[in-house]
């Protein structure tokens, strides 16, 4: 009976033993998944290089002007006002082209507009070259 339980510690220990100096299985910190560094995203458009188009979509004489003015103050290089074809819109929005939604948000809050859409096509082709609309609606 002793002897098996001598030969039991010794499995014990010679087992501890094994495991404290086995060769480690685990990749090292270098090689395990990295999660790699997002890469840090393209830097906004400067206001001074962006042109917004203004529709007046209100009805109210003035209001795509006055806007328009406020964002020229803002350092928007051009702001260019005109009617909407509907003059029925409830809401003020921020619409956009492909590629420049970031710049949109940030007009939003420039001309404290909550609603940014991507621009749905409703804008003459006149004017296909700008990049973002304001529509000035009653709110």
């Amino acid at each position: 009976m002793l002897a098996g339980l001598l030969f039991a510690v010794v499995l014990m220990v010679a087992g501890g033993l094994a495991l404290a100096f086995r060769e480690h299985t685990t990749r090292p910190v270098a090689e395990a998944g990295r999660i790699g560094r997002a890469t840090p995203p393209t830097p906004l458009r400067p206001r001074s290089r962006i042109s917004v188009l203004v529709l007046n979509g209100n009805g109210v004489e003035g209001a795509a002007g006055t806007t328009a003015t406020r964002l020229l103050g803002a350092g928007y290089g051009h702001a260019i006002p005109t009617d909407a074809s509907n003059l029925a819109y409830a809401r003020s929005l921020v619409l956009f082209r492909p590629g420049w939604q970031r710049e949109a948000e940030r007009l939003g809050k420039d001309a404290r507009i909550a609603t940014v859409a991507p621009l749905d096509g409703t804008v003459a082709p006149a004017y296909a070259h700008v990049p973002l609309v304001v529509i000035v609606g009653a709110n």
